[in-house]
């Protein structure tokens, strides 16, 4: 499973929903599926804009947990 601690690091640069959803050119709704682990997929092009935004690494943002279930 894939866990997303976009607030972790929205945090820890102190930007608000609104303004990195500004900065990366997608509306404050889609960024929020993001951030609640609502989303199915992520496009690299936008994980990109959201490094550079919050200048961290997609290691930063993006972690795998091992739930023990498969996917098949």
């Amino acid at each position: 499973m894939i866990i997303v601690n976009l607030d972790v690091m929205m945090a820890k640069r102190k930007m608000s929903s609104n303004t990195l959803a500004e900065k990366i050119g997608i509306t404050p709704a889609n960024l929020s599926i993001l951030k609640n682990q609502k989303a199915k997929a992520v496009r690299f092009s936008t994980l990109n804009d959201i490094c550079m935004a919050l200048d961290c690494q997609p290691g930063d943002i993006l972690e795998f947990v091992n739930d023990g279930k498969s996917e098949e």
